[in-house]
């Protein structure tokens, strides 16, 4: 053997020893992209006792805003990860929304509730940079959670299977590689982790090109505390109140038109005229202006082997009905808890097929009403458009359609392994305060973290044995001290009691004169932990 051999064989073997060393020491989860989406699915994880890394290139929060609304749903969500309490002082409530005509005149008006379904108002206006920054300060008070800024991922090595996945880092100029259980791509819509995973996007057919214009001023803004859209297929916009002193205008641009250059303020004077006036006084900053191009679009995969994706990374939604940022905060909620029922607990594998089979219908289904929104809103400037608009205008008049529309905007989740079919399975548990323990609270912070059993009725010994079985905590209503919403509810989905998965979804009911659950079978072989294997007798009985 030459000397050549010698030293290539013991660099091989020193590589390979390096390798399963790294290999040894894997990390459950490694988080690509510290967002509100990548930092969300980090701190429910964590509650989970799940450790993560969250990796992003950028040192700190981005300082621009981009997301300015969310629903109740969402601020349910946030109330989860424990930074609800912080956000509300800085969330404005929104009225709805409101049509206008080319001329402004109002067309329709969508109200929103202060008190929606899930305990929250219905919108949430709000600054991105400031959520991102109570959403990092969380996570550095979890000790199962670290954060690395200033960091590229170059490549994730996706793989078929539960094997161990490699994560290539390049910090101060030299790469390193992470082995980790589990891999989460919540890195935007240029997403390195999509192309690893062999997805592509399947085109919904929108595509505009639109100006975001982000400003703060103490000038007189003419402001319903709400959203107008405007139906101009001229020169369509959306125009909404973020803050104390901070506005977001949207405008639909031609190629040729621009805000830049020394007539740029004219023309922005010009088109934010029907809201303020900003002749006279300097007191009108911008902040950002962006130009964009809404995109409607959907990943035709969204998990290879222990490699998935979430947020802007799966989906792209016009922004019509405010539900970008939504869409990626349920997938962090919806994929969370299988995750960490699968690494923390054994549960089978096939629990984490159901993160795309439920969300990616369900991010379908949303991304299809934000375009009907815009093409209904916006549409081209030929006889459909006027027929669109006069259809739009009378509809809206008709008793009770624009009470329908301003309900929640998510849909129920679609039967399947984990939702079981019946009135209320696919619905989100409402959440209304309660009394527990003497003191007043909302119902989430009675439940837990974990699965839950609502009842207003005594279980039969072999239901209790199933709640038993899967760790869930079981809550009587009549001890609740809620103002009677559970016990309708209940009433009227005709259950004696509920099963609440994590994320308040229900995934089986007692039927109203039944002893059990409608499908324990079906779905206890997912749920079922190596910690808990008597669930699977339970069921049986």
């Amino acid at each position: 053997m030459t000397t050549e051999q010698a030293v290539g064989q013991r660099d091989t073997a020193t590589g390979a020893a390096e390798q399963a060393t790294d290999r040894a020491a894997s990390l459950p989860v490694v988080i690509i992209g510290a967002g509100p989406v990548g930092v969300t699915t980090a701190l429910l994880l964590a509650q989970h006792g799940v450790r993560t890394v969250v990796l992003d290139r950028h040192r700190d929060v981005y300082p621009l805003p981009r997301a300015v609304a969310m629903d109740d749903e969402v601020r349910r969500i946030l109330q989860a990860v424990g930074v609800d309490g912080e956000f509300a002082p800085v969330a404005r409530p929104a009225n709805g929304l409101r049509l206008l005509d080319a001329r402004h005149r109002v067309m329709a008006e969508f109200r929103r509730s202060p008190h929606g379904h899930h305990g929250f108002p219905q919108t949430s206006m709000f600054n991105q940079p400031q959520l991102e920054r109570l959403l990092r300060d969380a996570l550095a008070r979890r000790p199962e959670c670290e954060l690395r800024g200033g960091v590229e991922v170059t490549a994730v090595a996706a793989q078929d299977g539960d094997g161990p996945v490699r994560v290539t880092v390049r910090a101060d100029g030299g790469e390193t590689h992470l082995w980790a259980d589990a891999v989460l791509g919540c890195d935007g819509a240029g997403s390195l982790t999509r192309d690893a995973i062999g997805a592509g996007w399947e085109d919904l057919r929108f595509e505009e090109h639109w100006s975001a214009i982000d400003v703060r001023t103490r000038a007189h803004v003419r402001c319903w505390e709400g959203v107008d859209q405007v139906c101009d297929p001229a020169r369509p916009a959306t125009f909404m109140r973020i803050g104390e002193d901070r506005y977001r205008w949207e405008f639909r641009l031609g190629d040729g038109d621009s805000l830049d250059g020394p007539d740029g303020r004219e023309r922005l004077r010009e088109l934010v005229a029907p809201w303020v006036d900003i002749s006279h006084g300097d007191d009108f900053e911008v902040i950002r202006q962006a130009r964009y191009t809404f995109r409607a679009r959907l990943a035709d995969r969204w998990r290879r082997g222990r490699v998935f994706l979430l947020g802007d990374a799966a989906h792209l939604t016009p922004p019509f009905i405010g539900q970008g940022l939504c869409s990626g905060m349920r997938d962090a909620h919806n994929l969370a808890w299988k995750l960490a029922r699968v690494l923390q607990q054994g549960a089978d594998e096939r629990l984490l097929d159901t993160y795309e089979s439920e969300r990616k219908p369900h991010a379908r289904h949303v991304i299809r009403l934000a375009v009907a929104t815009g093409w209904a809103m916006t549409g081209g400037q030929d006889r459909a458009a006027v027929f669109r608009r006069t259809l739009l205008g009378t509809a809206c008049r008709v008793p009770g359609v624009t009470g329908l529309a301003g309900r929640g905007l998510s849909p129920d989740l679609t039967p399947g392994p984990l939702v079981r079919r019946g009135r209320l399975a696919g619905t989100c548990c409402p959440q209304p305060w309660v009394t527990a323990d003497g003191r007043r609270t909302r119902l989430d912070d009675v439940l837990g973290d974990s699965l839950a059993v609502l009842t207003a009725v005594p279980l039969i010994p072999s239901t209790r044995a199933v709640a038993e079985g899967l760790g869930a905590r079981i809550v009587p209503v009549d001890e609740l001290g809620d103002d009677g919403t559970l016990a309708a509810w209940l009433r009227d989905g005709r259950a004696a009691a509920v099963l609440l998965r994590p994320d308040r979804v229900v995934l089986d009911t007692v039927p109203t004169g039944r002893g059990g659950f409608t499908d324990a079978a079906a779905w206890a072989p997912l749920l079922c932990t190596t910690h808990r294997p008597a669930l699977l007798r339970s069921t049986a009985r």
